[in-house]
């Protein structure tokens, strides 16, 4: 099974912390050259004194925002003109939590331009090279949302599905090209977005933060939260050629929470 990534050059969004920077190191591990992009630019250059380059690997960064997708549109067609990326992680903070029916529609407004509209900028502008290598992988970061709503997160709910359809679309579309576009859904992983969450529920439950964790784990099979690492391994095999022809699919790394099929 061919899972090295030499002379593969990747593009991985929200790169500082969580699943991002967790799938940067392992891309880096196995032998890609990463280009991290977040919009801290000191994170940015910690964490990419952390990336592996056992091969000799040149890494570097992008500081961009995606609350500004202009700027993000400049930066990264400037980037593509230098060299031909091979993998792009879509990986974006997910909007903040609450009922759906009480949302703003600014919450709806933001969050889709931040997901939707920020992946699709990075799309067309790393696609044509990709065409030209005969080999490209997009992956997005989204939620098991897609296929059974959490409760509490009604404006991520709805943008983790468009940006699904999206990308189901986008697979159809690219597939003949040698390009393939999946989504990984993490269930409850161990991040800073986890914390926000558990929180959350224990507002809604009238319990301790201790109390509305212990119970989300008891949802899971595993009965644990995720680790960013765990996450970053499904990114890692969709990023190689032994997934070749994995096109077009929502895969839950969610320890078996999920209902659905």
């Amino acid at each position: 099974m061919n899972l090295d990534l030499k002379n593969r050059n990747a593009i991985i969004c929200g790169s500082t912390a969580g699943i991002g920077k967790a799938s940067a190191i392992q891309l880096a591990q196995m032998g890609a050259t990463i280009t991290l992009v977040a919009r801290n630019e000191e994170k940015l250059k910690e964490t990419l004194l952390e990336l592996p380059f056992k091969d000799g690997q040149k890494h570097n960064y992008i500081v961009a925002d995606f609350n500004d997708p202009e700027d993000l549109k400049l930066k990264i067609e400037q980037r593509v003109k230098e060299k031909n990326f091979h993998i792009l992680l879509n990986n974006t903070g997910g909007p903040q939590g609450g009922p759906i029916f009480s949302a703003d529609v600014s919450e709806f407004t933001n969050a889709f331009s931040q997901h939707l509209v920020c992946n699709q900028i990075l799309v067309q502008a790393v696609v044509p090279g990709m065409k030209e290598e005969d080999f490209g992988r997009i992956i997005n970061i989204i939620s098991t949302s897609v296929k059974q709503p959490i409760d509490g997160l009604g404006v991520s709910n709805t943008i983790r599905g468009a940006v699904a359809s999206w990308s189901k679309t986008l697979a159809n579309e690219l597939g003949q090209f040698g390009i393939t576009v999946n989504n990984v859904l993490p269930g409850f992983t161990a991040t800073d977005r986890l914390d926000d969450i558990v929180g959350n529920a224990a507002k809604r439950m009238n319990k301790t933060e201790a109390e509305a964790s212990a119970f989300m784990k008891s949802l899971v099979p595993a009965r644990r939260f995720a680790q960013p690492g765990e996450i970053a391994n499904a990114v890692a095999f969709l990023s190689s050629e032994a997934a070749s022809y994995i096109n077009g699919i929502n895969l839950p790394v969610d320890g078996g929470r999920t209902k659905s099929l």
